[in-house]
């Protein structure tokens, strides 16, 4: 990679800066993207609540995140569409910061995370988070969803339990235990809220189902006057205007004691960011900044815990809302979060009166469409057994454990199981030897054309496949099982497309092996990035470049 052109002033250049010159923009596409971010920041509104409330925050802190994060996101961002905001991959995460670290740890956690998605961004590393494996992606997204699920079941309920254990056995075991206290109106508000959404997805999909579902809910509650508890009756309600803004204490303790959180949080981040923004890319045939988008991320961030909110990223249902709405360029974002700042401002005693029962009900829906049931079973059905494993396991880590030892478990195993399989692609294949070995091939029809006639005391094997520190052990394998020393040895290496460092210290054992008998080697084909990196280690000083050859007959003639 060139480190110039990456840090170089183009590369990071916001897609709002580039509105009437990379991509046309007029009135009419500026109406478009007024009517978008209304109806987005309508969608995100009981969204962002929901969130912070299941997250063990206030629903005030989901709101300064929407607006913070998602008007800088989107000013700053990569991408064109992208809708921030707080999200359900976060809410278990999150829970469990606060309940290790308090509320000021996840502040601390979240301006630390931003700093580390701005670094990501510069290093270049958006174009690396995209190769996660699609098992971990899955296996950690239907993982959390569960978990989202589980800790709605309190106040869909309206069960009476002082404090919700984050364990998820300890968890469901208080519910059995406490389901004698269900208020059945609470339950009636949540089960009602689910049917007006499914009931709107199905005959009227173009309007937002949760928007309507809290509506209906909300007013039947404040109508009928029911004894359910709300944003009010737990938090005193929203206030009408935004907080100064605050700069956590930096103590190289707290520091020490969040970090992890805050690389969890990072990458996370980072993850359904891209996600988010690849699907907007499919849907629009545009092409996103990854590391531009990174960089606002970790802006938007920073923000949002100056500002006492919430960890947020790219909200992928929130982004195709905003696409299917018209939107046509990142100004829709702004005027998404610029919605919710004067709802906040204007309307927030409405919010006090909407019950608790009717965003666990959104939060459940938005857990079912998250854990991706389908590509789930998809995946444990018809995919290798390999990847069954990889998804297995980091769903069972991320519900029973925690979601940064599943991600981390889930990515070194599958890199293993990518290990295995390109070692089992990889060959040390013996060439022929007076027209072939039928040892190798079976039979003369079956051995390599390409191969010419050779005398008997000298052996030709062929490499095919990266050389690296899986397969180097290939070669002393080899070596291993000759029965007789022959005068030379030929190498060739020119289905070799890379070698490591494993590949050269096996290539450099094989050289002393032959000089101690008195055997020549030769390699021949080799190809440009194996020649460089066998060249910087001093390799082909210590074999000489005569040993170096073009093609075989070249070592054959040098042999006579």
């Amino acid at each position: 990679m060139d480190i110039k052109n990456l840090f170089s002033l183009g590369n990071f250049v916001p897609r709002t800066f580039e509105i009437g010159k990379k991509f046309p923009y007029s009135w009419e596409s500026l109406a478009k993207d007024l009517v978008a971010g209304l109806t987005v920041g309508i969608v995100a509104l009981p969204l962002a609540m929901a969130f912070s409330i299941a997250a063990g925050g206030s629903p005030a802190q989901g709101l300064y995140t929407a607006i913070f994060a998602g008007f800088f996101i989107s000013l700053l961002g990569g991408s064109r569409y992208q809708i921030a905001g707080p999200t359900g991959a976060f809410v278990v995460i999150i829970f469990g910061v606060i309940s290790r670290q308090g509320m000021e740890g996840l502040i601390l956690a979240t301006l630390l995370a931003g700093l580390m998605l701005i670094l990501m961004g510069l290093s270049g590393l958006g174009k690396l988070i995209k190769f996660i494996p699609y098992p971990v992606t899955t296996g950690f997204t239907t993982g959390i969803g569960l978990l989202i699920f589980s800790q709605q079941v309190k106040d869909f309920f309206g069960l009476q339990i002082d404090k919700v254990s984050p364990e998820f056995f300890e968890k469901w075991t208080q519910y059995v235990e406490n389901f004698p206290t269900l208020n059945p109106l609470t339950m009636a508000v949540g089960m009602g809220t689910i049917v007006v959404i499914l009931l709107i997805r199905r005959f009227f999909p173009r309007i937002p189902a949760s928007v309507v579902g809290v509506t209906v809910a909300t007013l039947g509650c404040y109508l009928l006057k029911l004894p359910v508890e709300t944003i009010g009756s737990r938090f005193g309600g929203i206030p009408s205007s935004l907080p100064a803004p605050t700069i956590p204490a930096f103590h190289w303790s707290t520091i020490k004691a969040v970090f992890p959180d805050a690389f969890t949080i990072a990458m996370l981040a980072a993850i359904e960011s891209l996600l988010s923004a690849v699907v907007a890319d499919g849907m629009t045939g545009d092409r996103h900044n990854a590391n531009m988008e990174l960089v606002a991320q970790g802006v938007g961030n920073i923000t949002s815990a100056i500002f006492g909110g919430i960890p947020a990223t790219g909200a992928i249902a929130r982004t195709a809302t905003n696409i299917k709405s018209g939107a046509q360029s990142p100004v829709s974002g702004m005027v998404h979060a610029i919605t919710l700042l004067l709802f906040m401002i204007f309307l927030a005693p409405i919010a006090s009166v909407i019950p608790l029962a009717s965003l666990s009900a959104v939060l459940m829906v938005v857990a079912w469409d998250m854990s991706e049931v389908h590509r789930f079973v998809r995946i444990i059905k018809k995919s290798p057994r390999s990847d069954m494993m990889v998804l297995l396991t980091t769903f069972v880590l991320t519900v029973l454990i925690d979601l940064t030892v599943a991600v981390e478990v889930g990515v070194v195993l599958a890199a293993f199981l990518f290990l295995r399989r390109m070692v089992e692609t990889a060959e040390i294949k013996l060439g022929t030897q007076n027209v072939g070995s039928e040892l190798v091939y079976g039979s003369p029809e079956d051995q390599p054309h390409d191969m010419p006639r050779h005398p008997k005391d000298v052996e030709i094997y062929e490499i095919t496949g990266p050389f690296f520190f899986g397969v180097a052990d290939l070669l002393q394998d080899t070596l291993m099982t000759l029965e007789k020393k022959p005068r030379a040895f030929i190498l060739r290496m020119g289905q070799v497309p890379a070698v490591d460092t494993a590949g050269i210290a096996a290539l450099e054992s094989f050289l002393s092996y032959c000089r101690k008998h008195h055997i020549a080697l030769y390699l021949s084909e080799v190809r440009e990035q194996p020649c460089k990196a066998l060249e910087r280690a001093g390799f082909i000083d210590s074999l000489g470049t005569t040993n170096l050859v073009a093609k075989v007959e070249d070592a054959l003639e040098a042999l006579k």
